[in-house]
């Protein structure tokens, strides 16, 4: 006990620097781990988007017919879906194994399981179909879920998704904003 204490205290001073140090040391990997957390969760939302709109860009694909079709008879087309947090009443037809669904049933069909799994992968999702040659907002620097239309522009799957965090309206608005744009390839309708 004697070396802690001198008779000026100046080794007290010492450990009290040391532990406050290791304590502002702490803080900081915790911040930096929650941080850690944080950014692996949004990418496996991103990763979960992706393999989504993959899976509904290849689904449009398989389904040329209506895919030919005039954008006002293509169910695809114009889809503008907000998961809510209840689920929605199912309504379309059973298209699995062979049913002989007509190609527009098979469209209701993909369009109803589709929107059943961004209500369960995604927190908040939102879900845009739209014809759209400018996807990218250079202006404001990021995507957009405005649509700029017109028979000869690609077909784009927007997503996007509500984080957990976003507070303030500044940030709920960033969060409100696609997260992808998926562009059908040029040789699709």
């Amino acid at each position: 006990m004697r070396h802690l204490v001198d008779t000026d205290g100046s080794t007290l001073v010492e450990v009290l620097v040391a532990l406050l140090l290791l304590a502002v040391g702490l803080l900081g990997g915790s911040a930096m781990q929650l941080s850690s957390l944080r950014a692996r969760h949004e990418s496996a939302l991103l990763s979960t988007a992706m393999q989504l709109a993959a899976s509904m860009a290849e689904r449009m694909r398989a389904n040329s017919t209506q895919m030919q079709a005039i954008d006002a008879d293509n169910p695809y087309l114009g889809l503008d879906y907000e998961a809510g947090p209840a689920g929605e009443p199912g309504g379309a037809p059973a298209c699995l194994g062979d049913t002989g669904c007509s190609a527009a049933q098979l469209a209701q069909f993909d369009i109803a399981e589709w929107k059943q799994q961004l209500r369960q992968d995604l927190p908040g999702a939102r879900l845009r179909i739209c014809r759209d040659a400018l996807a990218w907002d250079a202006a404001v620097q990021c995507l957009q879920w405005n649509c700029s239309g017109g028979s000869g522009a690609p077909v784009v799957i927007k997503l996007g998704w509500r984080g957990r965090q976003a507070k303030g309206r500044a940030a709920q608005e960033a969060a409100a904003m696609p997260k992808i744009a998926m562009q059908l390839a040029a040789g699709a309708p």
